[in-house]
């Protein structure tokens, strides 16, 4: 289970005719089930409003066990949050998501190039994530919030901070994790990485690259939009669950 998600507001008036009279061709808006604490929905959040795609919030509670229902299920027999419907097309992971919304709505490939090999080491960057960034969240809040349980190994710690210094690694070369553009590689990243300095402050001496690249993105409109109030509320309920 994905633990916590994010949410986005009603798109205003201006920017949903802008889409519509830009995609005339297009389906007409996404709905996204998602849950406003969880990093993997706010990464889908960011990069919807990087591409301007109007969406349909659809609340899954995660804590009253919405996405156990059968219906859920259905959609994602997984049953983690965020699932995307755009017309007939179901898609779940976070990282599927990003990369068809970008490929179908994008004006441009920056954000995951076409050439194949940019599109590798994005690929790579992604799969870091999800294999060590987002992992190393999971397993200190799921058994702190959902299992109660407050006897948090201190290997779990240091595995942050093992992850920080992977992070810190690639900046030194390049000047975003993929490339030395933005990529949805960071903006994944982004969203684990405001809830990761929840659980261990990142050390701006120890990991200078790291912290700029950071505080950059956290000063960003997407991240300001769908991302920034959602972090500080998950690193508010670590924080009272924490002992």
């Amino acid at each position: 289970m994905h633990i916590l998600v994010e949410s986005c507001e009603t798109p205003s008036v201006t920017v949903v005719s802008t889409y519509l009279i830009k995609n005339k061709n297009k389906n007409m808006g996404v709905k996204l089930y998602s849950m406003d604490l969880s990093p993997p929905v706010r990464s889908v959040m960011m990069t919807c409003d990087i591409l301007n795609v109007p969406f349909e919030k659809i609340p899954v509670n995660l804590f009253e066990q919405d996405h156990l229902k059968p219906e859920y299920l259905k959609k994602n027999p997984l049953h983690t949050v965020p699932v995307l419907e755009d017309g007939n097309l179901t898609l779940h992971d976070s990282h599927a998501i990003m990369a068809y919304l970008v490929d179908t709505y994008g004006k441009d490939d920056s954000w995951y190039p076409k050439d194949v090999k940019k599109r590798a080491l994005v690929n790579q960057k992604l799969f870091f994530n999800i294999s060590i960034l987002f992992p190393r969240i999971r397993n200190i809040t799921y058994p702190l919030i959902i299992e109660g349980n407050k006897n948090i190994d201190p290997k779990r710690y240091d595995d942050i901070a093992e992850a920080y210094g992977f992070v810190e690694e690639f900046l030194s070369r390049t000047t975003y994790l993929a490339a030395d553009h933005i990529t949805i590689a960071d903006v994944a990243a982004l969203s684990s990485m405001t809830t990761l300095e929840a659980l261990l402050p990142i050390d701006a001496k120890k990991y200078p690259k790291t912290t700029a690249w950071l505080t950059n993105l956290k000063n960003t409109s997407f991240s300001k939009n769908q991302n920034e109030s959602r972090a500080t509320a998950l690193a508010e309920l670590i924080k009272k669950h924490l002992p």
